[in-house]
């Protein structure tokens, strides 16, 4: 069996193939789905190393398509890398670093996300770049507002232009003001949208309904924290869980 390894980027690929008979081929690709079926979609089956990635996951499975046996790995395990020089990091050492650690069987698997999880990660993804951009044009109209006195009432960000139309605003502040509160009338009926349909995963899912019997804790916390950890067999336990979070024991020496 040839082993490959491909250092997978956005615009371009570099792809290193260790034959059988230890000779060796490299290229350079598009990162399209084309290129790698008229690059890999001929030859015999292969084992492929790539690093954990935006792209890993369509990568992966177009290489699993066209029947190779693909493996995502983690790029924070060094012995991986091993092979390559320190001093000089280029996507060809790189690729070559991940064949041969193919080869020796050097890397450690990266779990890939199932695709329920990868679906309600990416509408979460949407909601908090809508709630962002809803908190960045409230802070500018508050900001213009204040330039002339004026202060909106402390509340909840979806009754913000509410609170705002019971504001006596001049005529050139309410035409400065008008594109960003149009938006956000927009903003908000695109974040009540998810958030119907966050609320219905938590009544499909039953572990998601379970979090949300802790006090303080939401449909959108919830369904983030599943989301997050897909499938909780991988953690040996809720230590593991806690270090993969990022939540770390504080110093106390």
């Amino acid at each position: 069996m040839n082993h490959i390894g491909i250092d997978v980027h956005k615009n371009e690929s570099q792809i290193c193939i260790l034959r059988e008979d230890g000779t060796l081929l490299e290229r350079r690709i598009r990162t399209e789905r084309g290129r790698f079926h008229a690059t890999l979609g001929k030859g015999e089956r292969a084992r492929i190393v790539i690093e954990a990635s935006t792209e890993s996951e369509w990568v992966a499975r177009c290489l699993e398509e066209l029947g190779h046996e693909v493996v995502v790995a983690d790029p924070n395990f060094a012995p991986m890398y091993a092979q390559r020089s320190r001093r000089v990091k280029t996507d060809r050492r790189d690729a070559r670093a991940l064949a041969e650690a193919c080869r020796l069987g050097a890397y450690r698997v990266s779990h890939r996300t199932s695709d329920g999880q990868r679906q309600v990660r990416a509408q979460l993804a949407v909601r908090e770049s809508l709630v962002r951009s809803r908190s960045r044009f409230i802070s500018l109209i508050r900001a213009l507002l204040r330039r002339e006195g004026l202060r909106v009432g402390s509340g909840s960000a979806a009754a913000f232009v509410r609170r705002l139309e019971k504001v006596e605003l001049s005529a050139e502040l309410q035409t400065a003001i008008a594109p960003l509160v149009t938006v956000i009338h927009q903003v908000n009926t695109e974040i009540e949208s998810l958030d119907t349909w966050i609320e219905a995963l938590g009544t499909g899912d039953p572990v998601v309904a379970r979090l949300q019997t802790v006090p303080g804790v939401g449909p959108v916390t919830a369904a983030s924290f599943v989301a997050t950890l897909d499938g909780v067999a991988r953690f040996g336990g809720a230590h593991a869980v806690e270090a993969y979070l990022g939540l770390v024991p504080s110093e106390r020496s």
